[in-house]
Order: C-alpha cells, then sequence, then structure tokens
C-alpha cells in the first residue's frame, strides 16, 4: 500500500489526470467545526459527461476517497 496523500492536488492529479487540457473545478466543500468531517467535491468534465470525487480529510491531515472513521465513545476499565 501506498503512503497517504496529504496534496489535494496530487490526490486530485492521481485520480483525474495531469493533463493540462482537463478542467477540473471544486463543486462543493465543507469546513464547518458541526460537520464531523471536512470534504471537497471536484467535477471533471469529459467527452463522456460530467465526473465527481468527493475526498475527506482526515484527523491526520491527509485526503482519501472514504470519509474517517467516527470517533465512538470506549468504556475503558
Amino acid at each position: 500500500m501506498n503512503a497517504r496523500e496529504r496534496s489535494l492536488r496530487a490526490l486530485v492529479e492521481k485520480w483525474l489526470g495531469a493533463n493540462p487540457a482537463t478542467r477540473v473545478r471544486v463543486t462543493r466543500f465543507s469546513h464547518s467545526p458541526r460537520k464531523p468531517w471536512r470534504y471537497v467535491c471536484v467535477e471533471s468534465v469529459r467527452a463522456s459527461g460530467a465526473f465527481s470525487i468527493v475526498f475527506f480529510r482526515h484527523d491526520d491531515g491527509c485526503w482519501c476517497v472514504f470519509p474517517p472513521r467516527i470517533e465512538r465513545p470506549a468504556l475503558s476499565i
């Protein structure tokens, strides 16, 4: 398994390609403390149509395409 990406730009280029002709834009994002996590929705328009990916920011600073685990209360003895 590769190291997790800390740069959103590097992850977007990895998933959507680094072709300068490809247009990529952020369509939605959240950075509210009320939300359990931060996310960015990135859209690319291709000949086959629009393509969107949602990236989630994890507590360690990495961006991933899956949401972070929700911390649940735990009982320790």
